[in-house]
């Protein structure tokens, strides 16, 4: 049963719904619409007035089909250039001051968002008597695009742009907004390294399987892309894209020339990523990316069979390998830099492979940080599972995770030791 519960800061009253586990306000918008003349531009902060109907969730960003849906299956969510929204997740919208998690999801920059099920946060809000805060970004061209003389990384300032929003207003939702820990998997948990290299507002990260440098574009290669882009689309600016519909920029995305202009990069990167465009994030980011990880406390680690969940990619010794280049050997590598400059840094892997197929592959440990089980139905990366092996690694994650979302050690010894979930 619902009942009706609300938030209130400044002239603005949040409307949201009190369920059996936490409160929950969806759809709180962080920032102005980036639709016609702001697509493609940084984000506006928005200044919430008057009553807010946070009752019902809202869309996710325009996306295709994610590449990982053979291992995770897919999510049926209403999608929106007016997505710039947050859902909050908390025990009561009191005085308490509780620890605050953000969640930044993954999917490549291109796929995902915070308004899903498989990211709900209401029992990480309940067992943990903690304030949880999922993010909409925008994805694809909509919020990574670069083309020469404009904005870049717009889909980076969004994830900001959302953090600042928390830091003002989370006091209203029972939340602290001096202990915030960002947390975030694959270009979710990437995102938090590029916003460390910045000024960061929170103390504590939590990075699951991220490549953390790996996706990097210089401005070059991303204008190149750009360009092709561009051209797919049928227009020489990005004036001009802005009257295309939506359907068209996620079209443009598997035209002939884009897929070329990408495999002619010969990065193996994704078609949209950060950009190392001079201004958001630094031309030569070595020096900056150096520096990160003593910015924040982390709880950092991978799955041990990372590629599995990949189209042409599975449990063979390359593909492993390959898994420990791109995902394993950073977070290690982080974590020693983290400890080499003072801050507290814990290390896992994940290991439990129910299925044969997919293994201990890239998301897999998704439903269980998140105690979400039941959300991950039918997915074919869980083929094999039981009842009780879910139970024991949601008895085993959950409470670590929201351990170090309070400040405190997850459960085992700091990097270079590692704790196996298998």
């Amino acid at each position: 049963m619902q009942n009706s519960v609300i938030a209130t800061f400044g002239t603005a009253t949040v409307h949201g719904v009190r369920q059996a586990a936490a409160c929950r306000f969806s759809a709180i918008p962080y920032a102005e619409p980036p639709v016609g003349e702001r697509r493609f531009l940084p984000p506006v902060p928005c200044a919430l007035e008057g009553q807010i109907d946070a009752t019902r969730p809202g869309p996710v960003a325009p996306q295709l089909p994610s590449r990982l849906a053979d291992a995770m299956g897919d999510f049926d969510a209403p999608q929106s250039e007016d997505c710039l929204h947050l859902t909050v997740w908390t025990p009561a919208p009191d005085a308490a001051h509780r620890p605050v998690v953000i969640w930044l999801h993954g999917g490549a920059w291109q796929s995902g968002g915070g308004a899903i099920e498989w990211y709900d946060g209401s029992r990480l809000a309940s067992e943990g008597d903690v304030v949880v805060v999922n993010v909409n970004y925008r994805l694809a061209a909509l919020g990574w695009l670069c083309v020469p003389g404009e904005p870049a990384n717009v889909g980076l300032l969004d994830c900001e742009t959302a953090i600042a929003w928390v830091v003002r207003h989370i006091a209203a939702f029972g939340g602290d907004p001096a202990r915030i820990t960002v947390m975030g998997q694959s270009a979710g948990g990437s995102n938090i390294a590029a916003l460390l290299t910045r000024k960061p507002a929170f103390q504590r990260a939590i990075i699951q399987s991220g490549s953390m440098g790996r996706g990097y574009r210089s401005r070059a290669q991303a204008d190149a892309i750009g360009l092709a882009f561009l051209q797919a689309l049928g227009v020489a600016s990005l004036d001009d894209a802005r009257a295309l519909p939506v359907q068209a920029l996620l079209d443009a995305q598997n035209d002939p020339g884009v897929k070329t202009a990408l495999a002619e990069e010969g990065t193996g990167r994704s078609l949209f990523s950060p950009v190392l465009d001079g201004k958001v994030l630094p031309f030569d980011i070595e020096v900056d990316l150096a520096a990160a990880p003593g910015k924040a406390d982390v709880l950092i680690g991978s799955t041990a069979d990372e590629m599995a969940a990949f189209p042409g990619m599975g449990r063979d010794a390359d593909s492993r390998a390959y898994g420990r280049r791109v995902f394993v050997a950073p977070a290690a590598a982080w974590a020693q830099a983290a400890r080499a400059a003072g801050r507290n840094a814990w290390l896992y892997e994940f290991a439990f492979a129910p299925s044969d197929r997919f293994g201990a592959c890239h998301c897999i440990e998704l439903p269980f940080m998140f105690g979400n089980v039941g959300a991950y139905a039918g997915a074919p990366m869980l083929d094999g599972m039981t009842p009780g092996d879910a139970d024991r690694l949601v008895g085993q994650m959950l409470p670590a995770w929201l351990r170090l979302i309070r400040g405190e050690s997850p459960g085992w010894p700091q990097a270079p030791a590692l704790r196996t979930f298998v």
